[in-house]
């Protein structure tokens, strides 16, 4: 399957079932909890996009720049396994950095999540401190931020 095949659209309420699956799927115990799932489909000013593979949910990303005025941040962002390596993990990330209006983007990834961080790596982001124990496993998260693409011109 290629990129193309594939299409980004903003996540409602209805995507709950299929959001708890990705979740489930992406990060096992450090998933959100139901209540937090339902408060990323509802809240205002979050940002929810997914990915869609015809009906299935390849992926799912949500931001929030709506508390600081300075800058923004990725608050999830994953692609299912039979769905990686595609560029949907890209394509989500920019889709939700374009609509953000902060000078900068900032997201947390786990130290060993060495294709996330690449991905990072490329899309801009650099490494500005790491939070050890992050992870209710203990593993560090590492804090990455970029300066919005809009704010450089």
């Amino acid at each position: 399957m290629n990129t193309q095949s594939f299409t980004i659209e903003e996540a409602t309420l209805k995507d709950l079932g299929p959001l708890r699956q990705v979740e489930k799927e992406c990060f096992g115990r450090d998933a959100w909890p139901l209540l937090d799932l339902i408060g990323v489909l509802v809240f205002p000013g979050i940002i929810r996009l997914k990915a869609m593979a015809g009906d299935e949910m390849a992926g799912f990303i949500s931001g929030d720049g709506s508390r600081s005025g300075r800058v923004s941040w990725i608050t999830t962002i994953g692609v299912r396994r039979k769905f990686r390596q595609q560029g949907i993990g890209r394509m989500l990330l920019t889709a939700c950095e374009e609509r953000m209006m902060t000078p900068f983007i900032q997201l947390t990834v786990r130290k060993s999540n060495l294709g996330a961080i690449h991905m990072y790596l490329e899309a801009g982001y650099h490494q500005i401190e790491l939070w050890e124990k992050y992870y209710q496993d203990g593993e560090a998260g590492i804090v990455m931020q970029k300066a919005h693409p809009a704010s450089q011109g």
